[in-house]
């Protein structure tokens, strides 16, 4: 077969791996796949053989020039939304620590990609038989695909990674939000590196390559379509720990534990920031069918574009309500939080559905942000822990509630089934206790060795002059000689 399964031809980015024994099969395949990755990278007899050039591929499939066309456009966007995610977070932030927090988000990306590139899509897509090189993994993590070598030297492998490396750099660049100001650079590249080549990546086996999620015994298993849990809500679950463990910025809590606003410099740069992520995510959501002779992309986009405006206008008359002020920055979150609920249901649900699934998210986004901040104490900066874990979270359970049946024979409650809202509860269950737990380990280890946290001099001062050498916004100055 030399034909890339759309992902809707494998509902929510996930085939079962064939003779799938089951998560029964205990914790010793993990570790004893991981001692045989290595020998398998050079040595595995692959199910079919690589086409690096791509006329076997064409000549299996005749449809494939106009879907590797749409997955690559689809890819260009999902990329754009970094210019986004740095305009975004640059805005919420002050100004004296702009280019620290543009270059987090330029170098997650690039950093991203070579991880991504060498472990983590092998351990996430390895046994998944999604195209070429992809033939060996088990239910908890992929054994093959390292480095696009062997057998993935492939067109469609190519593709699959492409669009597939952007998503995980998504999720790397959350977390620079919720720990902005404060984050040693070093501190971030590390952990960049980290989520991409491991944490990401293994949660990511278990819904999207074949993995136990994807096959539990309820509905048709757990279902992410676009990634509200496998990109958003191990992104902000991995920001909530990361903005915990290395404390709050300087002067946000009061000794009695009130908190204090400090406000961004630039609202241009916020709203848009949050116009390309609105663009960029008709990639994310329609472009996950990998194919544009899947008619369902136009559902999928409608609701994308339902979803997000809802949370949009329901946080801006909910700030205005609270407050009597038109709340923009609100906005422009709540936006994002209806974008994030509505990425895992998107190819299973009607419009209504999506209306409401972004109005539920803007309304949770906004409880959240008062509850991370004055109950767990911890400051996010630019609330990526309430966008993107607590809307993530939403949308996992928004598949198991509003799921119509009407693509991948994904059924919910307003359908009269159960089985997928209990799926859906495992996966949230799940994404929550593999990032936080993996996420301590990670941090408290980088905290140990090269630090997580500027020095007091540093954040006062910030952190563009100490670790970067130029300020964001220099004054011209006169030359040297000027006047004489």
């Amino acid at each position: 077969m030399r034909r890339l399964l759309p992902l809707g031809g494998c509902p929510a980015k996930t085939c079962p791996l064939e003779g799938d024994p089951g998560p029964q099969k205990s914790l010793r395949d993990f570790w004893g796949g991981l001692a045989a990755a290595a020998v398998l990278v050079v040595s595995a007899s692959p199910a079919w053989a690589a086409d690096p050039t791509g006329p076997a591929t064409l000549k299996a499939d005749p449809n494939a020039p106009v879907n590797f066309t749409w997955t690559l456009v689809a890819a260009f966007l999902v990329f754009f939304m970094q210019a986004g995610f740095a305009l975004l977070g640059a805005g919420l932030i002050r100004s004296k620590n702009t280019v620290n927090y543009l270059t987090k988000s330029y170098m997650d990306f690039s950093i991203a990609a070579l991880s991504y590139w060498a472990f983590g899509f092998a351990l996430m897509f390895g046994g998944s038989k999604l195209a070429s090189g992809l033939e060996h993994g088990t239910p908890w993590v992929g054994l093959s695909g390292f480095f696009l070598s062997g057998p993935a030297y492939d067109v469609s492998t190519a593709l699959y990674w492409f669009f597939q490396m952007v998503f995980a750099a998504t999720a790397a660049t959350i977390v620079a939000g919720a720990m902005a100001e404060r984050t040693k650079i070093q501190a971030y590249l590390a952990y960049s590196f980290l989520v991409s080549a491991l944490i990401y990546p293994i949660y990511g086996h278990w819904v999207w390559g074949g993995g136990w999620l994807a096959n539990l015994p309820f509905g048709v298993g757990a279902r992410d379509f676009a990634g509200s849990g496998v990109v958003h809500a191990v992104g902000g679950l991995l920001g909530l720990v990361g903005a915990a463990m290395v404390g709050p910025r300087i002067g946000k809590f009061n000794p009695d534990g009130t908190p204090n606003v400090l406000p961004g410099h630039n609202m241009a740069y916020v709203v848009t920031g949050t116009f390309i992520l609105f663009f960029g995510w008709f990639g994310f959501n329609a472009g996950s069918t990998l194919a544009a002779t899947d008619l369902r992309i136009s559902v999928v986009a409608v609701n994308t574009l339902l979803a997000g405006a809802a949370g949009g206008v329901v946080a801006l008359y909910a700030s205005l309500a609270r407050t009597g002020k038109a709340d923009v920055a609100m906005a422009c979150n709540g936006a994002l939080a209806g974008l994030v609920g509505i990425t895992a249901p998107c190819a299973y649900v009607p419009t209504w559905a999506a209306v409401v699934i972004g109005a539920v998210a803007a309304l949770i986004m906004m409880w959240s942000l008062g509850f991370v901040e004055r109950v767990l104490k911890v400051d996010d900066p630019v609330g990526a822990v309430s966008v993107h874990a607590a809307g993530g979270l939403w949308g996992l359970l928004a598949v198991g509630i509003f799921a119509d049946g009407t693509y991948g024979d994904v059924r919910g409650l307003i359908v009269g089934e159960w089985g997928q809202l209990v799926a859906q509860l495992i996966s949230v269950g799940a994404v929550t206790v593999w990032t936080l737990v993996t996420g301590y380990v990670v941090f408290a280890l980088i905290r140990a060795t090269i630090g997580l946290r500027a020095s007091r001099e540093e954040e006062l001062q910030g952190l563009d002059i100490p670790e970067h050498g130029v300020p964001a916004y220099a004054l011209e100055a006169a030359p040297v000689g000027a006047g004489r």
